[in-house]
């Protein structure tokens, strides 16, 4: 028997596949969305935390949840509604609205120390801030060994002019254009859409994305009633026990405005929220028979948009991108090597144990939500497991 393209029998192996997760104690709950052919399959099981009040209530469409690098792909698509009414043109230099970012110098070793740069062979433009290509980004090294990655890893989250500050007072770790580097690019483009726009990146966010798409609970804080809707985030396991620890309860970091609001990271929404987002990205564009963005400008920011020369030099590790290319603020599938997402597959996971990827070959969303750090890696065997159950669920 087949349900809106999937087959029922097999997407039990989907919910089973959550709820060992949630008996195992590996996290108190899970949401999971499957979408196809326009027809929507939700599957919630367990709780927002392991004690509390919220041990008592269910996960739902409307749990509330920290999206982490998630966050990412909603701030390119705000940052293209700027394109698309003029105020943003994606190859000029980003100079004019972030003076901090003009005339950058960069790392004549980017192992090496601060002082020995050279000058930047071109200014910043929207283009590398939405690829990820603006010359800096995520270092990841061990404390003490690489210069830069102490001084970025130093920023801190001040308010965004001082962050900015701080940012252009540091050598770019590479040329402009040169190689793809993780994360600051997206915290970047807040700053920039809040100068853009003459209001806060929230107001703008809300504005432009969120009013539009009905995404009432997608913000970079919780507020009111709104507390008893958000899961608690958990950190890895203690050591001594193995269980589980708070990394966020409800009354931590996101139950008030951050000085800073991150595009990296800093959103929190549900998972009602993030299927209006999807909906509207795979239907080129259109909610509810509204325009958000134009087709063209989804095509741009779900298609590659790394040179194999970029890629070459590029990644956490050696092969990051054989399967997978980057478009604007999320990943694109280029090869199929496992049960999983097909070639033009867009999407991106989050540090909290997010995922979410639209397969428009398959005329498909699928969204996770949980909370538990790290938990967003997509190599952890779980990851596997979960993309396995969804697509071989896949029927007509």
């Amino acid at each position: 028997m087949s349900t809106d393209g999937f087959s029922s029998k097999r997407l039990a192996r989907v919910r089973e596949l959550l709820e060992r997760h949630v008996e195992s104690g590996f996290v108190p709950g899970v949401v999971a969305v499957l979408a196809r052919h326009g027809e929507v399959h939700f599957e919630a099981t367990g709780n927002l935390s392991f004690e509390g009040v919220g041990a008592r209530t269910p996960m739902a469409g409307d749990t509330i949840c920290r999206l982490g690098s998630m966050s990412k792909p909603i701030v390119a698509a705000c940052a293209m509604t700027l394109v698309e009414d003029g105020t943003l043109r994606l190859d000029d230099p980003v100079d004019e609205l972030l003076p901090e970012l003009a005339d950058m110098t960069v790392l004549a070793d980017p192992n090496g120390p601060l002082d020995d740069t050279v000058a930047a062979k071109r200014p910043i433009t929207l283009r590398d801030l939405l690829a990820y290509t603006l010359g800096t980004g995520m270092v990841p090294a061990e404390p003490g060994t690489v210069p830069i990655s102490d001084a970025l890893a130093a920023l801190g989250e001040p308010p965004p002019d001082e962050w900015l500050r701080r940012l252009g007072a540091l050598p770019l770790v590479h040329q402009p254009g040169e190689r793809w580097m993780y994360d600051t690019a997206a915290d970047v483009t807040g700053v920039l859409i809040a100068r853009a726009t003459g209001m806060s990146f929230g107001d703008a966010l809300r504005e432009r994305i969120c009013d539009p798409l009905g995404m009432k609970d997608t913000a970079f804080s919780v507020g009111g009633d709104g507390i008893g809707r958000l899961a608690t985030a958990y950190e890895r396991d203690n050591a001594a026990t193995g269980e589980p620890v708070v990394d966020d309860a409800p009354d931590g970091r996101w139950s008030r405005p951050p000085a800073f609001e991150s595009g990296g990271g800093g959103l929190v929404t549900t998972a009602d929220d993030f299927l209006a987002f999807a909906s509207a990205l795979l239907a080129a564009g259109r909610h509810h028979g509204e325009r958000v963005l134009s087709r063209p400008a989804v095509t741009l920011m779900t298609s590659d948009q790394l040179t194999l020369a970029q890629k070459a030099v590029s990644g956490f590790w050696p092969g990051y991108f054989d399967t997978m290319g980057w478009g604007f603020g999320m990943s694109v599938c280029t090869r199929r090597t496992h049960l999983g997402p097909s070639v033009g597959s867009y999407g991106w996971p989050g540090y909290y144990g997010t995922a979410w990827y639209n397969d428009p070959a398959e005329n498909m969303m699928t969204i996770f939500f949980m909370q538990r750090a790290h938990a967003g890696d997509q190599r952890l065997p779980m990851w596997s497991d979960f993309w396995t159950a969804v697509y071989q669920a896949i029927d007509g």
